[in-house]
């Protein structure tokens, strides 16, 4: 396996508060992605937030967007809002980007293509909520954009068990990488 360490970033997305409220029991995510996380940065590889958050207004939201049209009608989700902030339990560094959004892509009208250049990244490990989701968005985006791609199974979530499962075993690994925690954890001490 090609050293993931050199041009690598770990992106953590839509680990935020108004997101993560809706896992109930399945909390063993945020441990993985706990660990996914203290992998990164004990192997210097940078740690990127990625969360959707709108302006005050709503001025990015399209009455035509059936995912966020409502919004405006009955508020939250604005980059102030506390359903917008990451989750305690995984809180950026000082020196770790957070990456504002405005669609489910994590390179939706953010700045993470400028950030990913700029620092020379070419190698992207996905975790955050959902699967289907931003994971998914966000690796097809990322695919058509000649990124080398891991995807971390068990630091993704999805509310269908199904649906992350077809997606993990057969579609991702048409351009990713799908490991656990571990294993990329284990292939990194192996380099």
């Amino acid at each position: 396996m090609q050293n993931q360490t050199n041009n690598a970033a770990l992106l953590v997305m839509d680990m935020q508060n108004g997101i993560v409220s809706r896992l109930g029991e399945n909390t063993n995510v945020l441990v993985q992605v706990q660990k996914a996380i203290e992998t990164a940065r004990k192997n210097q590889i940078p740690v990127i937030f990625v969360r959707v958050g709108f302006s005050e207004g709503y001025p990015e939201v399209s009455p035509q967007n059936k995912s966020f049209s409502l919004l405006p009608k009955y508020g939250g989700m604005t980059v102030s809002d506390e359903a917008t902030q990451i989750h305690e339990t995984i809180h950026p560094l000082p020196n770790e980007p957070v990456v504002t959004k405005y669609r489910v892509s994590a390179f939706a009208g953010s700045n993470l293509e400028i950030i990913l250049r700029s620092q020379q990244i070419d190698t992207l490990v996905l975790s955050g909520i959902a699967t289907s989701g931003v994971i998914l968005s966000t690796l097809r985006e990322a695919a058509d954009k000649d990124y080398i791609l891991t995807v971390l199974s068990d630091a993704c979530f999805d509310p269908d068990p199904e649906v992350h499962r077809v997606l993990t075993e057969k579609v991702f690994p048409r351009q990713a990488a799908v490991l656990t925690v571990n294993d990329w954890t284990n292939s990194l001490t192996s380099n």
